[in-house]
């Protein structure tokens, strides 16, 4: 396996942000364990709210972030990015990428894990986003251009709709 960067946790997520003197607010709720839960119990647009969904693409792990209301088209993905083989992460896999976040509670800091980040179009339309940073009841809120400066990821289309 590859990458084998930083690993982090809540308080590595902000010790991250204030080395970058990153703009953003913190807060806590309930547990929810799903993108589209998260944004009903933050009140907002399940389009406003960022799930990262990891990837191994060419034996190289990857964070592809696109918004709640949306999932990975795995085909398209793979056509965009010119690459051979690409699945999505095993939950063994990201407990290993991110020990000290809870499975599925990791926050599109790519640059924090040594990974690549890919970020659909459709997220980069939002001013402002929401994600979980590394537990199931902490999230982050920033504007799309400042997690952009924290991160630089690659922006693509390869969200589509999720069936309701």
């Amino acid at each position: 396996m590859t990458n084998g960067g930083r690993h982090g946790n809540p308080r590595e997520n902000q010790a991250f942000l204030a080395e970058k003197g990153a703009d953003y607010e913190h807060v806590r709720h309930l547990a929810t364990y799903t993108a589209r839960e998260l944004a009903h119990q933050e009140h907002v647009p399940e389009r406003q709210v960022a799930k990262c969904v990891v990837l191994l693409a060419d034996e190289v792990y990857a964070m592809a972030v696109l918004p709640a209301d949306e999932q990975v088209d795995i085909d398209r993905l793979r056509r965009v990015l010119g690459l051979m083989d690409l699945r999505l992460a095993t939950e063994e896999e990201l407990a290993w990428l991110f020990p000290d976040c809870e499975v599925g509670a990791m926050p599109p800091f790519g640059a924090l894990y040594a990974l690549p980040v890919y970020i659909d179009k459709r997220l980069a339309a939002q001013e402002t986003i929401d994600f979980n940073a590394g537990t199931h009841r902490d999230v982050l809120r920033m504007r799309y251009s400042e997690l952009c400066r924290l991160v630089e990821p690659i922006e693509r289309e390869f969200g589509e709709p999720v069936a309701t």
